[in-house]
């Protein structure tokens, strides 16, 4: 919501000297997000005047028309005499009032105004167009003037050029401030100065009904209010000032009947509709779509309704989206003099549904979205007529036509010191009082600590529905700043848990390691799984649907981590970082298969029961806590000190051990095919006899689809399959020095390297401290179908120097264990 102080300043009485920048720091200080303070106009510097024009001499010969012009500025040049200004526009006549800005001043942009020679003639200013005083966008002619001012105005004054606008970003809750009355009555309260109501006018006796309407559905519209106007001027035009204000609040100016409209949506919060009079047919009924019935809006886009679309209809069908947009057939257009103007309350959960249905958002759903005061449409309807009437020259016609479904209304009743117990400060029962009184509620009920208030909330303000919306309005105008700040105390035995912990020392191990930490949207598209090839049976391709995602284009939650994690790589192989390591922890979500379809709906007022916590949690999915990393490029770069090395698969198995480590936990690790690995490059990863994950090199076929690099390595693991994590422990570290002896072994080329490792282990016993395989051979020395690896083995003994003896005789228990286990043989025997 674009703010302009002027125009706050007229329903606030404001201490003179307060600017953009003073009030907005009161605003924020009172709760709201004044994002920016824009100083329009700051940069404009006079004289920039009220001219007459008194002559035009059409100069020719030239390829566009140019005016020789005659302006009378009155006393603002210093002479009296007129001045004589070159201007290409042809929109303006002699006897029209336009903007002049002289020698020496300078127009928004730093444009600097001179006299200078040009077209054979000296030109001394300018005559000014709409965008040149940077109050809109309109470069088609120059800004005539009603008639009536004197030459030599001061036309940034009467204009209006110079103001402070203020850009508020309006939270869900507090619908109220997307208007100028929200914003003013905030104001008012921050300086404690009175509050002039824009809403507060006299409405005129009912006369009976105007247009004949009716609500057919109460749950889609509770008021629906029309007032009809007739005579009105299709060429009245919209005044100057009016138009700057629309400007600066970032709408455009149109015409005047939809101006007066977006004018008091802005400064009252209540949008507003004119239909023309004469393309209506029949009353007018709100009420939900019927099937199968369309409608094409102010846009020119023919849209099929939803049988939950909120419409206004008249007998020959939809004439509006309600609260959304109006429909072409029944428009405001350049000829319409009689119209009928609406104004409703509507059901907001109704409006935003509908406006998300059809990718719909407009100036009034956004409002609708949060809350309207239910009391205006009376009101704003009125003083729309009203306008119409003293700016267009139209006459009201007698009566008003006002349908209305009963609502009961909203009580709160909230102990007097609720708010000093939620904000940990003692605030006296009457200043409680106050700040809701300050906020438009009646409270009634004793003063005393322990007594209890009943609340009325204003129509305003329906956000305000329990006791803890009272109390964070006592504690936002009572000041967050006089809240302590104060750490909070753990109970003993409280702190991170064991699962939180491993989860940290993972993310640190993996950091250590070289990769960069990514958070992702948990969402995904059915398109995923067909990227990352998965069968048509896969479990993965089984997720649950949002009712309303953020996207429809991922309306999926994730059953992998990949496919965010793929994106993100895809985001730096794009940007010129090929050489990337990354990696996720974050939940997945698997659907149960006995899950009910939808979880209950608990209460508010209290706790949930055992029961109803139960019931919830068997309907939710499960939810396992994974961790993801993916390569791609160099894992380790080239430089002076030689050739770098790509990232292989055997880098993805690495990082499954490192976060295996971090739980105390050692990985076997098998060959596998599973998707979206290259069926010949990946590992299953086993803790035991649990599958915890894979790891390996992705299939061509998923690189291409997400655009990767070839050869991106990729490992995903569950962090609960690695058994419950156990606080660390420190290892022994023996003093004695460590054996090493060194072992190659011919084996089939189809035995894997980790079950051959597996084999030595088991047969080195307990003196084995370590062992790393350095090298694999395969070539005519050992023989077709055979492969040779060469192993280290380290051996140490807690307790003393191990002789070679000792040494030898455990790696050749160790190498008899792995021709007992594999068929191994030593190479060279």
């Amino acid at each position: 919501m674009r703010a302009p102080l002027s125009w706050v300043r007229e329903y606030v009485e404001l201490p003179a000297g307060v600017t953009g920048r003073d009030l907005a720091a009161k605003l924020i200080a009172a709760g709201l997000e004044v994002e920016t303070v824009e100083r329009a106009g700051a940069d404009l510097t006079g004289p920039l005047v009220v001219g007459r024009v008194l002559a035009i001499e059409e100069l020719t010969g030239f390829k566009k028309p140019i005016r020789y012009c005659q302006v009378d500025v009155g006393q603002a040049n210093g002479t009296g005499e007129p001045q004589n200004i070159i201007c290409g526009a042809t929109n303006f006549a002699v006897g029209d009032h336009v903007v002049v800005i002289l020698p020496g001043g300078v127009l928004p942009g730093g444009f600097e105004i001179g006299a200078r020679k040009t077209y054979g003639r000296l030109s001394e200013g300018m005559i000014c167009a709409v965008d040149e005083l940077g109050i809109g966008d309109d470069h088609a002619g120059i800004l005539v003037l009603p008639p009536g001012t004197p030459p030599g105005t001061d036309a940034v004054e009467l204009l209006g050029l110079r103001d402070d606008v203020l850009d508020i970003a309006v939270t869900p809750d507090r619908g109220y401030a997307l208007s100028i009355r929200g914003i003013a009555r905030e104001a008012a309260t921050a300086y404690g100065v009175p509050f002039k109501d824009p809403a507060e006018v006299e409405l005129p006796a009912d006369t009976g009904e105007s247009y004949p309407a009716s609500i057919g559905d109460p749950s889609a519209c509770d008021r629906f209010v029309l007032r009809e106007v007739r005579g009105f001027d299709p060429d009245a035009t919209t005044p100057i000032r009016m138009q700057v204000r629309l400007h600066r609040a970032g709408m455009r100016p149109v015409s005047l009947a939809v101006d007066v409209t977006n004018y008091l949506m802005l400064e009252l919060g209540q949008p507003l509709h004119a239909f023309d009079r004469s393309k209506l047919t029949g009353p007018i009924v709100v009420r939900r779509a019927a099937p199968g019935e369309a409608l094409e809006t102010l846009d020119h886009a023919k849209r099929t309704l939803d049988p939950e679309d909120v419409l206004i209809t008249d007998a020959s069908g939809p004439i509006s989206m309600a609260g959304t947009m109006g429909g072409l057939a029944t428009e405001i257009d350049d000829r319409s003099a009689d119209m009928v103007i609406e104004a409703a309350h509507f059901d907001a959960v109704g409006i935003a549904r509908m406006a998300r249905r059809h990718r719909l958002h407009s100036e009034a759903s956004y409002r609708f979205e949060r809350g309207v005061d239910r009391e205006l449409p009376l009101y704003a309807s009125y003083r729309a007529a009203r306008m119409l009437a003293e700016l267009g020259g139209a006459e009201i016609v007698p009566g008003v036509t006002h349908a209305q479904a009963p609502v009961e209304p909203v009580t709160v009743t909230m102990s007097a010191g609720h708010p000093g117990r939620v904000a940990g400060v003692a605030y006296p029962p009457d200043a409680v009082v106050r700040r809701l009184e300050d906020v438009g509620c009646s409270v009634a009920g004793g003063t005393g600590e322990g007594e209890v208030l009943t609340v009325t909330p204003p129509s305003w303000r329906p956000d305000l529905v329990d006791p803890n919306d009272l109390a964070e309005e006592v504690i936002r105008l009572e000041g967050y700043e006089d809240i302590p700040v104060r750490a909070p105390r753990p109970s003993n035995g409280r702190g991170l848990t064991l699962q939180q912990r491993l989860r940290r020392r993972v993310g640190r191990a993996l950091a250590g390691a070289g990769y960069v930490e990514v958070l992702s949207f948990p969402f995904a598209a059915e398109k995923d799984w067909d990227d990352l090839q998965l069968p048509s049976g896969d479990e993965r391709r089984t997720a649950l649907r949002l009712a309303n995602p953020l996207s429809e284009d991922e309306p999926l939650l994730r059953t992998t981590l990949l496919p965010g994690l793929l994106r993100a790589l895809v985001h730096n192989v794009g940007r010129g970082f090929g050489d990337a390591a990354l990696f996720e922890m974050g939940l997945v979500f698997r659907p149960r298969p006995d899950a009910p379809g939808r979880a209950p709906r608990l209460a508010v007022d209290r706790g949930p029961t055992a029961e109803e916590v139960a019931s919830v949690e068997a309907a939710l999915p499960d939810q396992p806590h994974r961790v993801a990393v993916v390569l791609s490029g160099d894992r380790e770069p080239s430089g002076w000190w030689g050739p770098g090395r790509p990232a292989l698969w055997a880098d993805a198995v690495e990082a499954a051990r490192t976060v295996a480590r971090e739980a105390g936990v050692e990985l076997e690790v098998r060959a596998d095919r599973h998707a979206p690995w290259h069926p010949g490059r990946c590992a299953a990863l086993y803790a035991g006899d649990v599958l915890v994950g894979h790891a390996g090199e992705l299939h061509p076929r998923v690189t291409k689809a997400y655009g990767l690099p070839p050869r991106t390595c990729a490992m995903e693991l569950e962090l609960r399959r690695l058994g419950e994590p156990a606080a660390p422990r420190a290892p022994h570290v023996s003093t004695y020095p460590v054996a090493t002896q060194d072992v190659a072994l011919v084996v089939d080329a189809d035995v894997p390297a980790a079950r051959v490792a597996a084999a030595l282990r088991e047969g080195a016993g307990e003196l084995l401290e370590a062992i790393r395989l350095f090298d694999v051979y395969t070539g005519e020395q050992v023989g077709e179908g055979r492969k040779s690896l060469a192993y280290t083995l380290r051996f140490r003994a807690p307790d003393r120097t191990l002789t070679a003896e000792e040494a030898t005789r455990a790696r050749d228990a160790a190498v008899a264990a792995a021709a007992s286990g594999t068929g191994a043989t030593l190479r060279g025997a």
